[in-house]
């Protein structure tokens, strides 16, 4: 299985560059890949910060990966929740994942963010 960074994933949703986002297709649509969450936070951010995409649309084409079997993520359940709870809170990736973590996994989440201790507080 290939570990892929950020820039064959970016270069595949946003079909930008004629080269590299023809060898990114080739390179998700053969060969089984792996995406650590680690990445997929970067991702989001670019989308988000650099290239401006609204939270809904990241959601959909990253879920759509995951739908499609182009990628494979460790903790597949708790990405799809914090995507889910990134487009309606208002919190970043990485404290959606943390809410994730504690909403799917049953981890205690210690935080002084007020946002995420408003949400994890909640459940």
């Amino acid at each position: 299985m290939l570990l892929v960074d950020a820039n064959i994933v970016l270069r595949y949703i946003l079909d930008d560059h004629p080269e590299l986002s023809t060898r990114a297709a080739e390179i998700l649509e053969q060969h089984e890949a792996l995406l650590p969450l680690e990445v997929v936070c970067e991702i989001v951010y670019v989308l988000q910060k650099v290239y401006s995409v609204p939270r809904k649309e990241i959601q959909a084409k990253l879920c759509a990966l995951l739908d499609d079997r182009l990628i494979s993520v460790e903790k597949t359940e708790s990405l799809r929740q914090a995507l889910s709870v990134y487009c309606t809170k208002n919190l970043d990736i990485v404290n959606a994942l943390l809410w994730a973590y504690h909403n799917v996994e049953h981890h205690q989440v210690m935080t002084f963010d007020e946002k995420l201790s408003k949400l994890l507080e909640m459940e």
